[in-house]
């Protein structure tokens, strides 16, 4: 199941399902440690005597925030929570509105479950009730989650159960058995009782406060009680607000829509992004049942073009850079994938093949945190923070790209963007291409012209190079992806998306007979859905017998070479297309169900946005 409307600091993530429950609590590290192992937080009703578990139909944000606005109806009760996580302390907090719809009194009693499985695993957890403050705690080694409210003008949990992960079903007949503490596999469930007038209507409030210590997660607390829980829900909503609209209206030439999905995709992004720096491809636990792994790590392809789409709305990414440099590989490449705080990922890419030791990276990884560092330079010309990073991160990996290379000029094989083949990938070869030409701009800034020299030499060499091994004059377009046998060259012809690259990181123009002859081809044979799909007879999540599903990252690749041949009406019909393929939210998956549009794989993914992001800028530019 998607996931939907998230909300975070950097430290804490929260998201919630398509029935409004909340299924990820990330703490302390978004996409480390997500303490519901996917379970549901559920929410119920209980009025006058009848009982429903809420599905909140309605999941969006309020206009221009992180903000979220969740709204479900039932028994002529309206229940709105508008859900937040502070932007500075490590609080997630409900502003809950009860609303009596009919002309007469209701008694109500509203219920709130919690599933933790602390650590992602649910040994050894206790849910407790303390009543020094009145307050339910779940915890577990150093991971504390404290849970209280505000209501009837009074702070503090009255009406409360602990136990089995079933605990949530003893709301069903409106009594809880306040049973104060369980062990194990456990849950809670709380209750809000009200008498509501006829019309009336009430507003309280629900917190959790995530700590590394029992007193720190006490204190916070206690913060909230004094400060108010109104306070923090203003401050995190005006900030937000601020956040929104940095760069003011200087997109006006586009659709109110098309800006306000431009400024949601940002705050999307933003929730899956560390404070240190580390960009998360995407936090939907729900993918661990197709292959028991997620894709909550860090790859740093889709982080490099996440950054660059940042870099270019002007929201500067100097904590990613400075993440790149810490964890590159002291011989200047980056590995598969890693976990949100920098420590190898899992991975399905062989450390040999056919008994001899090979590099199992996707070189495009490398090359593009490169790109996108040059591109970050030219927006800000932050010369001292570049100096920081000179040494340690591009010339090492501007060494590697150089020794990495083959004697035609070409990168050694490497693993696909796709991780699914090895071989001399177009998308790759452009993406070094593109790593050269930033490394020989940044070793001449730098006065190292005997070494921009030879990086330019060497991507010129790989230019050439393309056009003779990867370029295709009997299909008219770039073959995926080639491979050297000794004297004879095997190629793989299928059509892929990802040739766009070639125009997109500076290798060709994008009105060169070879790109236009490929993204024609691209265009007409990989339609799929109203949008474009990877490549030919992708059998990933696929729904038809043909191509496969559209990805948002490929249908705004062909928007941004649309962009690039100045026909600008074709590239805002792909944005107005993303933006209503979205969720009612705004959030993008990773793709769409061809047939029914239903988003597919994980949601949000980072680089959908990210993607969306960077397209919107580049239609701006023109």
């Amino acid at each position: 199941m998607p996931r939907d409307v998230p909300v975070g600091n950097g430290n804490v993530l929260v998201a919630y399902d398509l029935q409004g429950f909340v299924r990820e609590f990330h703490f302390p590290h978004v996409g480390e440690e997500n303490h519901t192992l996917g379970q549901p937080f559920r929410v119920g009703v209980w009025v006058d005597g009848q009982f429903t578990w809420a599905h909140f139909s309605h999941r969006k944000y309020v206009e221009e925030t992180l903000v979220t606005e969740l709204i479900f109806t039932a028994f002529d009760l309206k229940i709105q929570f508008n859900d937040i996580v502070d932007y500075e302390e490590n609080i997630y907090l409900r502003k809950i509105t009860l609303e009596n719809l009919s002309g007469k009194e209701k008694d109500v009693r509203l219920f709130l479950a919690h599933d933790f499985s602390i650590f992602g695993n649910a040994i050894g957890d206790t849910a407790a009730f303390f009543p020094e403050n009145r307050t339910l705690f779940h915890y577990k080694g150093d991971r504390y989650f404290l849970i209280n409210i505000y209501a009837n003008h009074m702070f503090g949990v009255d009406i409360y159960a602990t136990g089995d992960k079933n605990v949530w079903k003893d709301a069903e007949d409106g009594i809880l058995s306040n049973n104060p503490i369980a062990q194990g596999a456990v849950g809670s469930v709380l209750a809000i009782p009200y008498q509501l007038p006829k019309s009336g209507k009430e507003i309280c409030y629900y917190w959790i406060t995530a700590a590394k210590t029992w007193d720190e997660a006490k204190l916070l607390n206690e913060i909230v009680k004094k400060k108010t829980p109104e306070f923090f829900y203003t401050r995190t909503f005006d900030f937000w607000k601020l956040w929104m609209n940095k760069q003011g209206c200087k997109k006006a030439q586009l659709s109110n829509p098309l800006r306000a999905f431009y400024r949601r995709s940002l705050a999307i992004c933003k929730t899956q992004i560390n404070s240190f720096g580390s960009i998360i491809a995407s936090n939907d636990s729900d993918a661990i049942h197709f292959n028991q792994d997620t894709y909550s790590y860090m790859w740093p392809r889709d982080a490099a073009f996440v950054a660059n789409a940042f870099d270019l709305a002007g929201y500067e990414m100097h904590k990613f850079y400075k993440f790149c440099a810490e964890i590159v590989e002291k011989e200047g490449y980056f590995l598969h994938k890693y976990t949100p705080t920098g420590s190898l990922a899992s991975s399905w890419l062989p450390w040999v093949k056919k008994r001899k030791a090979q590099l199992p990276i996707q070189e495009d990884e490398t090359a593009l945190v490169i790109w996108a560092l040059w591109n970050h330079y030219e927006i800000y010309k932050d010369l001292e923070f570049i100096r920081t990073l000179y040494t340690k991160l591009i010339k090492k990996c501007a060494s590697f790209m150089m020794n990495y290379r083959d004697s035609r000029g070409l990168p050694l094989p490497s693993y696909d963007l796709w991780e699914e083949r090895e071989g001399v990938l177009t998308f790759t070869v452009s993406c070094v291409f593109a790593g050269l030409v930033a490394s020989a701009n940044f070793t001449e800034l730098f006065g190292e012209k005997d070494l921009a020299e030879e990086y330019r030499a060497g991507a010129k060499q790989m230019r050439e190079a393309m056009d003779k091994y990867l370029y295709l004059p009997d299909k008219k377009r770039f073959a995926r992806m080639v491979n050297f046998n000794n004297e004879t060259v095997e190629v793989d012809d299928t059509l892929d998306s990802s040739t766009y690259a070639t125009f997109a990181l500076g290798a060709y123009d994008a009105r060169d007979e070879k790109v236009r002859n490929t993204m024609e081809q691209v265009i007409k044979e990989l339609a799929s859905g109203g949008g474009i799909a990877r490549y030919k007879s992708d059998t990933y999540y696929r729904q038809t017998s043909d191509n496969g599903n559209p990805w948002f990252v490929c249908t705004l690749w062909v928007a941004q070479y649309y962009i690039a041949i100045g026909e600008i009406e074709k590239a805002k019909d792909i944005l107005e297309w993303v933006s209503k393929h979205a969720l009612p939210s705004g959030v993008l998956a990773e793709q769409i169900n061809a047939n029914s549009g239903e988003p597919l794989s994980v949601s949000p993914l980072t680089w959908s946005h990210g993607a969306f992001i960077a397209t919107f800028e580049q239609l701006c530019r023109k």
